[in-house]
């Protein structure tokens, strides 16, 4: 099952606990749609980072997809000339999900092709072109890219040399190399990645994320972080679920630490210090509860 689809079929679950709030998502997600059928960024302009987001939200809440007027958003970016990494990789997502509409091979392949410039020395990927390492965060992009589009990648092996070398001195892992603290996203792209990569994962990593979630609820994105944040704990929710390590001792703080968050109008903050709502946040908000409703 691809990236996309995981996240998916568990942030799906999440109407189960929003019950009638179900209904206040989706009209907020709608809202985000411009007249040029991309999402709103915190500026309100069109983004397709934002864009992935909002289709995928709506995926999740079961909404119907305005399919037309996205895929003459999506065409507007032709093959990514003129993308950024990650935005390219935004674009082979927004793509994927749009059923009927995907670009012809010979398009799908440019966009791969730009995606795989900025393969690294090491193996990895990096938001830079030729760069000597690379990321877990352009590993993971990379990868997601390459599934959205229906491709296998090339040399898939030197991407688990390139995340080894990202494990950082405390057992987690780092987005780049020889660091001393791990994050909490970066550790749980790494276990996503590798349980994708079918590879071994250290199970003390599953202790290791756990320990990042403060008692009330949500994890540190680092030790010293001053407080939780969505991202942190919708990734390592669903990294602990793809090593099977039992959390169920933290669902009901989690869940709790999400009421924090959530705003009336349908969405979610970022986190307590936030004061702008968006799709990104609102899916992440959805995919943790979909893992809390297990």
């Amino acid at each position: 099952m691809t990236l996309r689809l995981e996240m998916l079929q568990v942030a799906r679950l999440a109407p189960t606990l929003l019950g009638d709030a179900s209904e206040l998502v989706i009209n907020f997600l709608r809202s985000q749609i411009n007249p040029d059928g991309g999402f709103k960024d915190r500026a309100g302009n069109s983004d397709l980072y934002y864009t992935v987001f909002g289709i995928e939200g709506l995926a999740a809440m079961r909404a119907e997809v305005p399919v037309e007027s996205l895929a003459t958003y999506l065409r507007t970016f032709a093959d990514g000339e003129s993308l950024d990494f990650v935005h390219l990789a935004c674009l082979a997502r927004g793509w994927a999900s749009v059923p009927g509409q995907m670009p012809d091979p010979s398009a799908r392949q440019s966009i791969l092709d730009r995606i795989e410039s900025h393969r690294s020395a090491d193996g990895g990927y990096d938001a830079n072109p030729r760069s000597r390492y690379g990321t877990l965060y352009g590993c993971f992009l990379a990868w997601g890219a390459y599934q959205d589009l229906g491709h296998d990648m090339p040399d898939s092996l030197r991407l688990i040399d390139c995340i080894s070398n990202l494990r950082a001195t405390d057992g987690g892992y780092a987005n780049q190399r020889d660091m001393p603290m791990g994050l909490t996203p970066s550790t749980a792209a790494a276990v996503t990645l590798l349980r994708q990569l079918e590879r071994p994962i250290a199970p003390e990593l599953g202790d290791w994320l756990l320990s990042r979630c403060r008692p009330e609820g949500g994890f540190f994105a680092t030790p010293q972080a001053p407080l939780p944040d969505l991202l942190s704990t919708a990734t390592a929710l669903h990294a602990l679920a793809g090593m099977h390590v039992d959390f169920s001792m933290v669902k009901e703080p989690c869940l709790d630490f999400l009421d924090t968050l959530w705003n009336s109008q349908g969405a979610f903050y970022g986190t307590w210090e936030d004061d702008a709502l968006d799709c990104e946040y609102t899916y992440y908000g959805l995919l943790a509860m979909g893992h809390l409703s297990l």
